[in-house]
Parts: structure tokens; C-alpha cells; sequence
């Protein structure tokens, strides 16, 4: 079973019906049991990073820590990618995970912001989640904040800046864009995170 978590900020109906389509076995939950016992799970997120904090509230950030230092498969979905990294400009007294280093910062004053539309993804070789999917495919984003290229960045995406669209390590892996609005590509990359 994938859990879902609803932390109050998420874009459930979409993310869900995506794996519906899929025909994988999904919960939407805000119980951190739910989340602690699933065979995999999807953090989405839409919005301002501090919303986050409902993490904390709900019991739910030590679990999805454990979850993902346990080597359950873990998905963040724009926001949720966001908050694997150490933390965000947008917020910066809400912590991220620190999975992966770096903090999120804003798109600078020569595009304009919120970048929201279709663009492309440089995919790099071996990515796990991106299996099959076509060099330059585009993917939907909508976001003001993104996330820094790491080294374990598995495709990046240019909107005034370099930055990264897809990141995984083990486990663990992060889309800065919607992948349940990003028709054909979105739904092959949600497949292979069924299959991880």
C-alpha cells in the first residue's frame, strides 16, 4: 500500500487518482501509524513552505524520517521534494529534512515568478525513477522556490537558472514538478516509483 500524507497542503485528488489510474493500492492518511506501516510513500505539497509545520503538529515528520532511513520508498512531489533538502528562503525558521544539502531558494528578478508551465528535463544517465522516459520530456511545474542542483540530482530544468527537477538517493526520491499533471511522462515516472 502507498500511503499519501495529508498534512493539509497537499494536492491529494490529483496525486491519488494518478496512482488510481495505475491500479496501485493508495491511502490518503494524516496517521502517522498508517504512514509507518505502508509499503511506500508520497509526500505532495502545494504552496508556501512554511505549511510544513503541520508535519510537526500531526506526528508526522519522525515518522516519514523513519520511513525514509528505513529504506521504505519515499516520493516528495514539488513541496515535498522542497522539504527534503535542509530548508527553504521562503521559510527559514521551518527545518527540512536535510536529506539532501542545500536550501531552496527564489527564482531571480530576471524571469518572472512563480515559474508555472511546461518545461523540459536534461536527464542524467542511471536515474532510476526517470527509466524509459525521453531526454528533454516536459513535466508541469508551478512553484516560486526551487531546489539547488546537488549531486544527486538525476535531472535539472533552466528557468533563469539551472536547478533541479529530479533528485534520488537509494530510496529516496524528490520532483520538483507535478508529475500527476504531467500527463504520459508524470504517469511513467509514478509507475516507476510503483515498481522501485
Amino acid at each position: 500500500m502507498i500511503a499519501i500524507v495529508d498534512y493539509g497542503a497537499g494536492n491529494l485528488n490529483s496525486v491519488k487518482k494518478a496512482f488510481d489510474y495505475l491500479g496501485a493500492e493508495v491511502a490518503v492518511t494524516d496517521r502517522p501509524e498508517t504512514v509507518a506501516a505502508a509499503d511506500k510513500v508520497v509526500l505532495p505539497g502545494v504552496g508556501h513552505f512554511s505549511s510544513l509545520r503541520s508535519l510537526d503538529r500531526a506526528g508526522l515528520r519522525d515518522t516519514l524520517l523513519q520511513a525514509a532511513s528505513s529504506g521504505t520508498p519515499f516520493l516528495g512531489i514539488c513541496l515535498g521534494m522542497q522539504w527534503l533538502f535542509e530548508g527553504s528562503e521562503e521559510c527559514s525558521e521551518v527545518a527540512g529534512a536535510g536529506i539532501f544539502s542545500g536550501r531552496c531558494r527564489q527564482f531571480p528578478s530576471s524571469v518572472k515568478s512563480p515559474h508555472v508551465g511546461w518545461n523540459s528535463l536534461a536527464i542524467q544517465e542511471g536515474s532510476r525513477l526517470l527509466r524509459g522516459v525521453a531526454q528533454n520530456s516536459f513535466v508541469y511545474y508551478t512553484h516560486s522556490f526551487h531546489a539547488p542542483v546537488v549531486a544527486e540530482t538525476t535531472a535539472a530544468s533552466e528557468y533563469g537558472l539551472l536547478f533541479a527537477g529530479v533528485v534520488e538517493r537509494g530510496n529516496i526520491f524528490g520532483v520538483q514538478f507535478h508529475s500527476e499533471k504531467s500527463g504520459d511522462v508524470g504517469l511513467a515516472i509514478l509507475k516507476n516509483f510503483c515498481e522501485a
